[in-house]
């Protein structure tokens, strides 16, 4: 009998390339193979993005390609889960008939029985409060870091994200399985953990974020603990000191400001303003001096000014991120922002954006031309394009290293001196 195999393709975030980790060991455990060619599927399964219209454009792009498959083998199964699954439901099956079921977020624990019902047309998009409790397998590729959910929907309602509506509202996992998960991760030879959730720093259980990480820091084995993502105004001074503090914690923070306007804060709903940023990023270097601090800006959000955007100029200049991911604002149907006066054109939006990334440039190559000569840790990943002699590695700070006339295994950790500073990476010699 032959292996009935599955594909699973991902749109979108860490928390969605960790929801298809799920997937498939939902699948593998119910005999499928995972193969990484579409055309040898039994299932296709979209973990689909719908944050920015971009994202939803591509997805639907390639989904009406497996229309003309789906004619010349009507066994094969397509299902479409994450949040466009949420936010479409039914509606989907109108757009593409060729599609067998949906599935949202809240939902994944049900993807093994609706893939053997055969039945078309069933849709999983209902809340799923036990979705905490539940303890799904999960078949990770990195044998050495892992994703590791900690937290599940959003509570801000950020006027331009959709994520509430599709992922739910804010749910925490308990310690004890988060620490057990973790544990066995550590077993099976993993050495970096990166914790995930809408909000990470709101993580309230038994115990709340700070007191998380204590206990993540004692687990033997574990070399390295990251987390994302994080909200500007729930993060703590013991926050700050944990980082700063805690030996496994790594010197890097994701903390998104969005604009440098109070104005289009208030906008957007942020709950906190220009100075308030500030006043946490410099918390959180006095703990850390030499902390990496990455960001997330939006530009051409609806009613944004010329002097809305300069003040987002001037907040990348003063601030110094090692990196930002930029953005034009997407309207998302079901969002406040989309209703709002305003909107910009694509070519204002695009203008800005470009305007902000040349700035960002130029600061991330300052900063890494200043690491020449260094010696840093570095935990190596993974060949680099498949070229025997050369790996890549990341440091502390989430910088990745380009190593060349070199072969070593991925899970070693190296004492690397930079050799040169480029703009999206580093290169190195080992010591």
């Amino acid at each position: 009998m032959n292996t009935r195999k599955a594909y699973i393709k991902t749109f979108g975030c860490q928390i969605n390339v960790h929801d298809s980790e799920k997937m498939a060991g939902i699948l593998e455990a119910e005999g499928y193979e995972i193969t990484d060619e579409r055309t040898l599927a039994d299932l296709i399964v979209y973990n689909t993005c719908s944050i920015r219209e971009k994202a939803e454009q591509k997805f639907m792009s390639d989904l009406g390609r497996l229309k003309s498959a789906k004619s010349r083998r009507p066994e094969l199964r397509i299902a479409v889960a994450g949040c466009i699954a949420q936010q479409m439901g039914e509606s989907l099956f109108r757009r593409a008939p060729h599609v067998d079921f949906v599935i949202g977020p809240q939902n994944i624990h049900s993807l093994a029985e609706m893939a053997r019902s055969g039945v078309k047309g069933e849709v999983a998009t209902s809340d799923n409060p036990d979705a905490t409790l539940l303890e799904l397998p999960a078949s990770r590729k990195d044998g050495v870091r892992a994703w590791v959910s900690i937290m599940y929907g959003c509570d801000n309602f950020c006027t331009y994200c959709i994520v509430p509506h599709t992922r739910g509202r804010e749910t925490s996992r308990s310690s004890s399985n988060i620490i057990r998960e973790i544990q066995h991760l550590s077993e099976s030879g993993f050495l970096e953990i990166t914790l995930l959730g809408q909000n990470v720093n709101s993580y309230m259980s038994d115990m709340d974020f700070v007191d998380l990480l204590v206990k993540i820091n004692e687990v033997e084995g574990i070399r390295r603990i990251r987390f994302v993502t994080n909200h500007p105004r729930n993060l703590s001074k013991s926050l700050a000191e944990a980082i700063g503090g805690l030996e496994k914690v790594c010197e890097h923070i994701h903390l998104p400001l969005q604009s440098g306007s109070d104005s289009v804060l208030r906008k957007m709903n942020r709950k906190y303003s220009f100075k308030e940023y500030m006043d946490t990023i410099e918390l959180i270097r006095k703990y850390t001096p030499d902390i990496a601090i990455t960001s997330d800006i939006i530009t051409g959000f609806p009613g944004e000014k010329d002097e809305d955007h300069e003040s987002t100029v001037n907040a990348i200049k003063s601030i110094g991120f090692d990196g930002i991911f930029g953005f034009r604002y997407s309207p998302r149907p079901g969002t406040r922002a989309c209703d709002m006066d305003g909107h910009l054109s694509d070519e204002i939006k695009q203008k800005r954006l470009m305007e902000i990334l040349a700035i960002q440039d130029s600061i991330t190559l300052r900063k890494n031309r200043s690491l020449e000569g260094s010696v840093l840790e570095v935990l190596l990943e993974n060949q680099s394009n498949g070229d025997l002699n050369a790996v890549v590695g990341r440091t502390r700070t989430n910088k990745i290293v380009n190593f060349k006339n070199y072969s070593s295994k991925s899970s070693d950790f190296v004492m690397a001196r930079i050799t040169r500073g480029n703009k999206h990476s580093l290169m190195a010699e080992p010591v």
